[in-house]
């Protein structure tokens, strides 16, 4: 048993850099994603987390009307449901479960080929449900609960990641990098947190702030949303041990552990623990 687990942490350590050690990063990531996202099923208070989930329209002020003489309008808003952050936090950690199991299972075959020509589809699809789930979640505890902003941050965080696939795909017919679709997903990623920024200022400016513990949880994930950027940055630019595209992609998977234990277990400590 001891041996098993000191080749599963050289997977993530050692340094040599094989399909063979990807597949086995893999394996190991699906089974820790899994059971983090178990163990935040199990031990959140189910009486926390509870967030509202809205919808803005507009309509006729009655008494406004009648003073006016006229039709006034006015943005009302309309309770949809409650969404627990527990079951948000365990979708992102089993998204990304499935997604490492199927890599070093049933899609191997295929994630072997895509690596050899610079490519991981299954990635940049995985990252625009996991990602953005986690941008929804950060957008939650910022205030955020209208349903129409939190899908468009939802979907311009995946259109970010899927920026990431069209940079490697276009890249394979180009004799120099174009960077493009980089940049093209570099604004998509910033909208939502600036976005986020301005519901936190207003918090500041108009209300009492936001809870400390969510500083933190930006400041930690904006800097690790970050690393994936200039994790390709490095790839392309195939600086140091980043000529070999096998290593970026090992940085890939521990980046993403890191990041999604990251929020889950702050959010936890901060609102979901009993």
């Amino acid at each position: 048993m001891l041996a098993v687990r000191l080749s599963s942490l050289k997977a993530f350590t050692g340094s040599k850099i094989s399909y063979v050690n990807l597949r086995k990063m893999n394996l190991v990531a699906a089974a820790l994603h899994a059971l983090q996202g178990v163990a935040v099923l199990i031990l959140a208070d189910p009486s926390r987390g509870i967030e509202p989930i809205t919808t803005s329209y507009l309509t006729q002020d009655k008494l406004a009307s009648e003073a006016a003489g006229h039709p006034v309008l006015v943005t009302a808003t309309h309770h949809l449901f409650d969404l627990r952050l527990a079951y948000l936090v365990a979708a992102f950690f089993f998204i990304s479960a499935i997604a490492h199991w199927l890599v070093a299972n049933n899609y191997y075959r295929k994630y072997k080929k895509d690596l050899r020509q610079g490519i991981n589809r299954a990635r940049w699809v995985e990252y625009a449900f996991s990602a953005s789930t986690m941008m929804v979640g950060i957008g939650l505890l910022s205030g955020i609960t209208d349903s129409s902003s939190l899908l468009m941050i939802f979907g311009l965080t995946a259109v970010m990641s899927l920026m990431g696939w069209v940079m490697e795909v276009h890249n394979q017919t180009t004799s120099r990098t174009n960077w493009l679709s980089y940049l093209v997903g570099v604004v998509a990623g910033i909208i939502p947190w600036l976005v986020v920024a301005a519901y936190v200022k207003g918090a500041v400016v108009y209300g009492s702030g936001v809870p400390t513990f969510v500083y933190f949880i930006y400041a930690s994930l904006f800097i690790l949303f970050a690393s994936f950027a200039i994790n390709m940055y490095l790839q392309y630019k195939k600086i140091g041990h980043w000529s070999n595209y096998l290593y970026g992609e090992r940085i890939y998977i521990i980046l993403s552990l890191i990041a999604k234990s990251a929020l889950a277990w702050q959010i936890f400590a901060g609102t979901l623990r009993p």
